[in-house]
């Protein structure tokens, strides 16, 4: 569980990145690579950058050299991510900035990862700061975003910018509040913390600094942010609705999936638009427990999704899920 602590002073300096972070992008995309999460939402991704994984090639050194510092676990460094506040992140400039760690902090988070995965995944030259191993990140990071990330960055701008629209509305209507409330029920609102599922039990006291939300396509199902207290304070968190490319074989993938309770559920969403657990419970003739089994199913698939609205969560369907009813004729 993490605890996010406010106080009115950081109430009053919420505000949203105004676009992805290349750089965190690039990490979140490493852990979809090492693990089958979103199974659905980013299956057509891993599919599309396979070929160059498993083929010996610029492309596959650099996601064994950054795997290697961002294993999938509860624990990768700091530096990969450098905060940007106040404008959009550029991949050139934040690669500048990795570069740029002094060579205390380098040692010392990268000692943390040591012992994290159990052994010196770089190498003793990167904590040392020596120039080639800074060079060969900075190519690795470069290489990876163009090979893996780039293809995909219409998607992602577009993913980002209808996620950001929704929140800024809510913002400019019902203030600090209203705009924590929308990621219901993901994290939890309950004043002055902000609660949520995290890989290790953990208390972050935002002592005035305010809180940097960072809205990311690759980030998955929980928010993430960095481990140092001491840095600026920021959250990263999965876009409400993320793009997919679709295609046959996306769609006979998302076929197979569905049952005929899903099925009928992903209608309803799509017919009413946005409909409670209750309503649509109702609508298809399934208790509310299995509604709510099914509804799950349906946004870990990608095909729908909720938000909060005032007191009542509302799903809907995602871009995937109309695709899917669109290729049916439904």
């Amino acid at each position: 569980m993490l605890r996010i602590h406010f106080t009115a002073e950081d109430l009053e300096y919420v505000r949203i990145a105004r676009g992805p972070d290349p750089l965190w992008e690039i990490v979140c995309s490493l852990c979809r690579l090492q693990n089958k999460e979103g199974l659905v939402a980013f299956g057509p991704w891993r599919r599309s950058v396979a070929d160059r994984l498993k083929a010996e090639g610029p492309g596959r050194r650099a996601a064994r050299f950054l795997c290697g510092l961002v294993p999938y676990g509860p624990y990768f460094p700091d530096f990969l991510t450098p905060a940007v506040d106040g404008g959009v992140a550029d991949l050139r400039n934040g690669i500048e900035r990795v570069l740029t760690t002094p060579r205390t902090r380098l040692r010392t988070e990268l000692e943390l990862l040591a012992r994290a995965s159990g052994r010196p995944p770089a190498g003793a030259e990167l904590a040392r700061g020596d120039t080639t191993a800074l060079r060969v990140l900075g190519g690795a990071l470069s290489t990876y975003d163009r090979l893996f990330v780039a293809p995909f960055r219409e998607r992602i701008d577009a993913a980002v910018a209808s996620d950001l629209a929704w929140r800024s509305r809510e913002l400019s209507a019902g203030g600090t509040r209203a705009l924590l409330e929308t990621f219901r029920p993901m994290v939890r609102w309950s004043p002055p913390v902000l609660e949520m599922a995290y890989p290790v039990e953990r208390d972050l006291y935002l002592d005035g600094r305010g809180l940097l939300l960072v809205p990311s396509y690759f980030c998955w199902r929980m928010p993430v942010t960095l481990v140092d207290d001491a840095l600026l304070p920021m959250l990263v968190y999965p876009v409400d609705k993320p793009v997919v490319p679709g295609g046959p074989s996306a769609r006979s993938s998302l076929a197979r999936l569905l049952g005929p309770t899903r099925a009928a559920l992903l209608y309803e969403i799509a017919v009413q638009g946005c409909a409670s657990t209750s309503e649509l419970a109702a609508a298809v003739g399934s208790s509310l427990p299995n509604t709510s089994q099914q509804l799950a199913i349906l946004r870990e698939a990608g095909l729908a999704s909720c938000r909060r609205e005032g007191r009542r969560v509302l799903h809907v369907p995602s871009p995937l899920g109309r695709q899917l009813l669109d290729s049916a004729g439904v």
